[in-house]
């Protein structure tokens, strides 16, 4: 973060600046200061007339990092920081936090340190976020740096809990209407409810006790000589900070400046861009390494502020569709996916959990149906207004039946949640969905069909192998003996999985070796489409004699390594592949006409490549699923993804009707979770 709690590097100064706006001294990569004579201007009687408008485009450098670092690279001043933080804003571990001016990422490393598992930096400094980047893998954490502008930066609007501008990382722009655009950006990104935690300088009492000249030490070598005044208007401290090496004279001579907000004036900036429950949490003391000139770090106010809560729209006094029919499988009847074919202890609990965390959205009334008996006759004869489809085990527990669900509510002009009965066919056989995905031009592995009919034996081209149903869901049919590595070990799983489930195709496809990932999508085409974190399967704890793949065994078995022994971790991927895997899933969620929320799993092969395994249009909703996981990486707690997967749906259908009527009220406004119109990721 930088002091000038706008966009860029660094981390704020100790004196509210740093280092080197003439753009001498990017540093050598290793932090030392750039040992290069710089040209010096001399006595100057008017420092605001030589203040470069963009002065803080290459302040935030090596050279900050040596005159500065007493305060920003001070370890009980990051701890202080986050300390307040935490306590001060209420953050779980689950949050997503930005850290925005994040400079060489202090805050945010610490965070991570202390246990935060979604952590993004933003700082305009290339600088200083490629040494935040260092510093994370060297210290083996995972924190998503990034370069951007704080008037501008891109990230999905309503996708953190709390922003955090640490370190007086605020006022820096020539004009204050630049830091209303930060202010603006951090409510655009913060979900409702959401909340700043930003300190500043003490702008009243900076106008009464800055130091007009100084000088330091900074080390054995180098010493640092100030000035300051306040600028014609008297709204801007401006700094003039001379650099020398003892023996090879001026390294650097640059200006600065930092906008002086009183605690009032903050507070109505903030009120005039939305925030509410504005709140000052006293005074800020910065310690100091040397002892000398605490510039502007030396008295900050720490304000948190919140981003309103979204209220859902109402027709009349009405929540849209406010009672809610949840639909799910049979637990009376058998159920041949399930571990032993009926439901068990796990699934129960799966139920009883699901129902604990929908009671916590108050908004709504829900009752439940699992009696599948009875379910035609209910549906027909007491239309529910809503319903919330979580029945993937299929009418009557029937998998093959899945579909069968949505299309009776759409004959009875029920809405539901959840893909259409034309999606949940096309999807649940696997190599019509790779027919589509390679009409697209998306990567599958390669793959032969075998029909049922075919009594000859269909040997790989290639070792390893895998095989399994061409159509079906849950890992039915795929146990560790799929993995095939001989002609032999084909053959006799061929013939097992026509046993098992018989009549029904199989596809022999190469088996990847390479890292496996799955991308979650929530929301619309047209009302926008969030991208959950991407998830990577962790493959290393299984025995060596065990192939890496999602057995059957680690959906149903507890007694299983596969049960035991899988993690799952947010994707440590570069950019370039996460943005792959998010644009790939967007285009199959929305050619394969999937609807609210779906999940597409991909492996990469031996070289590299990543590659469509399948797509899951109805994917399991259950608390310890990878779609829960994922929300977990997200910071989303389990009600709050029920919560998105519901208001996806009904800006779904009161978009429909909207259109279909024009002249109507609509029912329901577009909302996510938490009552924002979802965004595109």
């Amino acid at each position: 973060m930088s002091k000038n709690g706008t966009q860029h590097p660094g981390q704020p100064g100790k004196n509210g600046q740093h280092a080197n706006g003439n753009g001498n001294g990017n540093g050598n990569g290793k932090g030392s200061v750039r040992q290069a004579t710089a040209r010096t201007l001399g006595p100057i009687s008017d420092l605001e007339r030589h203040l470069p408008v963009d002065w803080w485009r290459n302040l935030f450098n090596a050279v900050y990092l040596k005159t500065d670092g007493d305060v920003v690279e001070n370890n009980t001043n990051t701890e202080a920081d986050i300390d307040l933080l935490i306590r001060t804003a209420g953050l779980d571990a689950n949050d997503r936090v930005l850290d925005l001016c994040c400079g060489q990422g202090r805050h945010a490393l610490a965070l991570a340190r202390r246990g935060f598992r979604s952590i993004t930096g933003i700082d305009r400094s290339r600088y200083l976020i490629r040494l935040a980047r260092r510093r994370a893998r060297d210290a083996g954490l995972t924190v998503d740096f990034k370069e951007g502008d704080a008037r501008r930066f891109r990230a999905s609007d309503a996708s953190f809990h709390c922003v955090a501008i640490l370190g007086n990382s605020f006022g820096y722009f020539d004009q204050e209407e630049d830091d209303l655009a930060v202010l603006g950006q951090v409510r655009r990104v913060l979900k409702p409810g959401g909340t700043l935690a930003m300190d500043i300088t003490d702008g009243e009492w900076m106008r009464q006790h800055f130091e007009r000249r100084s000088w330091e030490w900074i080390d054995e070598n180098h010493f640092v000589c100030r000035e300051r005044t306040l600028g014609a208007s008297g709204e801007r401290l401006v700094t003039r900070e001379v650099v020398v090496h003892a023996e090879k004279g001026v390294i650097a001579d640059q200006f600065y400046a930092e906008r002086l907000y009183s605690r009032a004036r903050i507070e109505e900036m903030l009120a005039r861009t939305g925030f509410t429950n504005v709140r000052v949490h006293g005074s800020v003391a910065s310690a100091s390494d040397r002892g000398q000139d605490l510039g502007m770090m030396a008295n900050r106010i720490f304000i948190t502020a919140a981003s309103p809560r979204a209220v859902m729209p109402v027709v009349g006094k009405r929540m849209p569709f406010p009672s809610i029919t949840v639909v799910m499988g049979d637990p009376k009847l058998p159920d041949q996916v399930k571990f032993g074919g009926h439901f068990n202890a796990e699934d129960l609990e799966t139920i009883q959990r699901t129902k604990t965390a929908l009671a916590e959205l108050t908004e709504y009334k829900f009752s439940y149906v699992d009696n599948h008996a009875a379910f035609l006759t209910q549906m027909r004869s007491s239309p529910p207004e809503f319903v919330l489809n979580l029945c993937d085990e299929g009418f009557n527990n029937d998998a093959q039946m899945e579909l069968h669900i949505p299309a009776y509510l759409e004959m009875l002009g029920i809405p539901y949640t959840g893909s259409g009965p034309a999606t949940l066919a096309l999807c649940y056989n696997k190599s019509q969905v790779r027919a589509v995905a390679t009409a697209l031009d998306i990567s599958v592995p390669l793959e032969t069909y075998c029909d049922p009919t075919d009594q000859g034996a269909t040997i790989p081209a290639v070792f390893p192998a895998l095989l399994k149903p061409a159509w079906g869901d849950s890992s039915v049919g795929i146990t560790q003996k799929a993995v095939v590595t001989t002609a032999d070990q084909a053959i006799e799983y061929l013939a097992y999985l026509r046993e098992l489930l018989p009549g029904r195709p199989v596809l022999i496809q190469e088996f990847l070796t390479g890292p496996e990932y799955s991308v979650s999508i929530i929301g619309n085409p047209g009302l926008g489409l969030t991208a959950l974190p991407v998830l990577e399967v962790d493959y290393r704890r299984l025995p060596d004699d065990l192939p890496p793949i999602l057995a059957y065994e680690s959906k149903w078995d507890p007694k299983s390594p596969y049960w035991s022994d899988i993690r799952y971790h947010e994707a440590r991927i570069e950019e370039d592949t996460r943005r792959q895997l998010i644009d790939m899933s967007m285009l199959l969620f929305e050619r394969l006409g999937c609807r609210d929320y779906a999940r597409f799993d991909f492996r990469a092969d031996a070289h590299g490549q990543v590659k469509l395994l399948e797509a899951n249009p109805n994917p399991g909703w259950c608390w310890d699923g990878k779609l829960n996981i994922m929300a977990g990486f997200a910071g989303i707690r389990y009600a709050e993804l029920l919560r998105q997967i519901i208001d996806a749906a009904q800006a779904r259908i009161a978009e429909k009707r909207v259109t279909a009527s024009p002249n109507q009220l609509p029912v329901v406004v577009p909302m996510t979770a938490t009552g924002a119109r979802l965004a595109s990721a």
